[in-house]
């Protein structure tokens, strides 16, 4: 599983959602999601703060953080170093923030201490739809954060659940799904569809070369038109 992992990151996230739902007419698509009704990849919301790191993939882990409650006995953040300790690796935590709207944008939740704790436990990135902080200091470390910007600081915040589903920014992420993530934002899939991702993807980066060569060598709009509706090189329509 590592090894496929490993090897989605030769692939930005586009190629990715085109097999797994984008283009459903497409053989080579899995048609895994309805492409519009559901909630399968991020949208504009989240800047990617690293994208020199190229793509990111791993089993997602999830949280959801809010307000502290004192009726409600709060898992501790150890408590998620511990969920992505016994997660099958690499990580990526996936954390929804659920704050009142008037602090929504001031909530800086995920800094340095925190980054580098994940990371000794096989955690990559983290995808949030609030803000983060200690950009510059995280910089160095090789971990990637997609979140809807950054902010100094924060108040007093708690953990409401571990391994719940989630939904940030657009997409809806079970624990233990598979994330793929670069500086397109993010798309999830099923686990059990790893290998056939892969595959597919795989072949669709060679048709795509094949296309995009072609196109380069094509002069008029003829062959452009010959190209695109996948004959022969010159062909007449």
């Amino acid at each position: 599983m590592e090894d496929m992992l490993e090897a989605l990151r030769a692939f930005d996230t586009p190629s990715i959602t085109n097999v797994v739902a984008t283009y459903p007419g497409n053989p080579l698509c899995l048609g895994l999601y309805h492409p519009w009704t559901q909630h399968w990849y991020t949208d504009q919301r989240l800047r990617c703060w690293y994208p020199a790191l190229g793509p990111i993939v791993g089993y997602a882990v999830t949280a959801v953080y809010g307000l502290p409650d004192a009726t409600y006995s709060h898992p501790s953040f150890m408590d998620v170093i511990d969920a992505m300790e016994a997660s099958p690796q690499p990580t990526v935590f996936v954390f929804e923030q659920r704050f009142p709207p008037e602090i929504a944008g001031k909530v800086g939740l995920s800094g340095g201490n925190m980054t580098s704790a994940m990371q000794a436990v096989g955690c990559v990135g983290a995808i949030t739809n609030g803000p983060s902080r200690d950009i510059d200091e995280i910089r160095p470390m090789g971990f990637q954060y997609l979140t809807s910007g950054v902010c100094p600081g924060h108040g007093p915040q708690a953990i409401h659940a571990i391994n719940v589903p989630v939904h940030v920014a657009g997409m809806d992420v079970a624990p233990g799904e598979i994330i793929h993530m670069d500086e397109n934002g993010a798309v999830k899939f099923p686990a059990d569809k790893l290998a056939a991702v892969l595959t597919n993807v795989r072949k669709l980066r060679d048709e795509e070369s094949a296309r995009m060569g072609a196109l380069h060598r094509a002069k008029t709009a003829q062959e452009v038109r010959a190209i695109m509706a996948g004959q022969v090189y010159g062909e007449k329509g």
